[in-house]
């Protein structure tokens, strides 16, 4: 039987509050404590703030990466969140970014990564979900 050695979600949340996702600062709060909440491990990390509207932020993570990069102006956020070990730290990552931002509409995919194991040539499983 095959093992996904990491968990990588994407998601694009739709119908979020401009203010929640135009300033660097608070991209920057709300990557930070999703790390904290989750339970990964920060190795360093790196925001841009757009003009006149959007940030974008990535998280290195000894796990692997927290990325969003956002459109204010179309209440968009696109979220990437890749970890190794235990899966469900990726999942809560995700969850508290997604219940602070409280989208409209989550378009999530998630895939897992590194499959070892038994077979030879096996392909990425993956789960598309709107929620």
């Amino acid at each position: 039987m095959a093992k996904a050695l990491g968990l990588h979600i994407l998601a694009d949340l739709h119908g979020v509050n401009p203010d929640l996702i135009d300033r660097v600062e608070d991209i920057k709060n709300l990557l930070e404590t999703a790390v904290r909440v989750a339970g990964l491990t920060k190795i360093s990390s790196h925001y841009y703030q757009f003009q006149p509207h959007g940030a974008t932020g990535v998280i290195l993570l000894a796990e692997s990466h927290i990325s969003i990069h956002t459109w204010p102006e179309h209440g968009l956020a696109t979220v990437d969140v890749y970890t190794c070990g235990d899966p469900s730290k990726a999942y809560k990552a995700m969850d508290y970014i997604i219940s602070t931002l409280e989208p409209s509409r989550v378009d999530k995919q998630v895939h897992e990564r590194g499959l070892v194991g038994s077979s030879e040539g096996q392909e990425l499983r993956s789960i598309l979900l709107n929620i």
